[in-house]
């Protein structure tokens, strides 16, 4: 869903918060949001418009206007990563992985989980 691939920063503010609890009216996005950002009403309103625009989000319109996603999380987070891989790495993942494991702090539960992913991939 090459459409996704263009969602901004505080596109996917907007998005996390119809992705926990949809639909939501862009008052109720609004109020969510407040708390970390230093939004006026007007820009929350005007993301939403764009996404509508974009197809990420639509709207049913009973008394208000109640928002709601088109698409999961899960494929946003996925476009998302493949751009990122692409744009940063020219697809390739071993280099970004490489990348990650010299510079995250890893846990000795992280590293297990990530060795017990490598060896799932391998049967």
């Amino acid at each position: 869903m090459s459409k996704m691939s263009n969602i901004s920063d505080a596109e996917w503010e907007v998005m996390k918060v119809l992705w926990a609890r949809s639909p939501s009216t862009a008052n109720e996005v609004i109020k969510a949001v407040e708390d970390h950002t230093d939004w006026k009403p007007k820009t929350v309103r005007s993301l939403l418009n764009r996404l509508v625009q974009k197809q990420i989000i639509a709207y049913s319109q009973d008394k208000v206007y109640a928002y709601y996603p088109l698409v999961s999380e899960e494929e946003c987070v996925g476009t998302e990563t493949r751009s990122f891989l692409k744009r940063i790495y020219g697809g390739a993942f071993k280099p970004m992985l490489v990348n990650f494991l010299k510079e995250e702090q890893l846990t000795p539960e992280d590293i297990n989980e990530l060795k017990k992913i490598l060896d799932d991939k391998i049967t």
